[in-house]
């Protein structure tokens, strides 16, 4: 019997940030979650770094993670971001696919962070294994295209039944993304189960693109100067960046 791609090896990588800005915004947690096959226990890593910037309340509230608590628990980020980006690039050199919800945040303020903190880039990690992600947010959007309402992780998580146990931890967001592509790569099966992780990389791109300009025709529609990067999964380096 076949092993499709979503029953077979997968991980995830989640950050946790001190805000939503992957230019001027600090990672203050991050997980790795690598599972050889669906069902088979994760082997979980986790990271807690002080950021060196105060974390503002309104993040705190999100992910519970204090100055305080950063100061006295938290690693700095120069070596911190360097294990992550080897990290990712450990799995790419295995072969398995990196499940990243929202990619263009958490994979450009990672790439960002390495620029700020190592004169580095992600993309010197991975010149010779590339990247291979599957971003749920992508795939469920493009497979359920006229599904009416949000699609946060949490929103996903309830319309594939998978468990989210402690939202906005990094370990458990992380783990319940990549059970939320194991859940579309079963649910659409037919349109999925041909295609290869790499094939499905190169698509998200082209989908990607697509649904940030019909998201950028709407927010003209509706008057809203917001600006939407069709760059995936990873922003270019802003030209105005220091």
């Amino acid at each position: 019997m076949t092993t499709h791609w979503f029953d077979g090896p997968l991980a995830a990588f989640d950050t946790e940030t001190t805000g939503v800005d992957v230019e001027e915004d600090r990672i203050v947690s991050a997980a790795l979650v690598v599972q050889d096959a669906a069902g088979m226990r994760p082997r979980v890593t986790r990271w807690l770094v002080n950021p060196g910037v105060p974390v503002p309340p309104g993040a705190t509230a999100i992910h519970g993670l204090t100055d305080d608590h950063l100061q006295r628990n938290g690693r700095w980020p120069s070596p911190v971001m360097e294990e992550l980006a080897r990290a990712i690039a450990e799995q790419s050199a295995a072969g398995r696919p990196l499940v990243v919800m929202n990619a263009p945040f958490d994979l450009t303020i990672l790439d960002r962070e390495l620029r700020r903190h190592r004169a580095s880039s992600l993309g010197r990690y991975t010149e010779h294994v590339p990247l291979c992600v599957l971003d749920p947010r992508v795939l469920d959007k493009h497979l359920d295209r006229y599904r009416k309402g949000r699609r946060t992780l949490t929103d996903l998580c309830e319309q594939y039944e998978v468990v989210l146990d402690g939202a906005h931890d990094a370990a458990a967001d992380a783990q319940a993304a990549l059970e939320v592509v194991r859940a579309v790569g079963r649910r659409f099966a037919s349109r999925l189960e041909r295609l290869t992780p790499a094939e499905l990389h190169t698509l998200q791109a082209v989908w990607h693109a697509a649904q940030a300009r019909g998201l950028q025709a709407w927010f003209a529609r509706q008057g809203t100067p917001e600006a939407v990067d069709p760059a995936w999964p990873l922003r270019p380096e802003l030209s105005t960046a220091a």
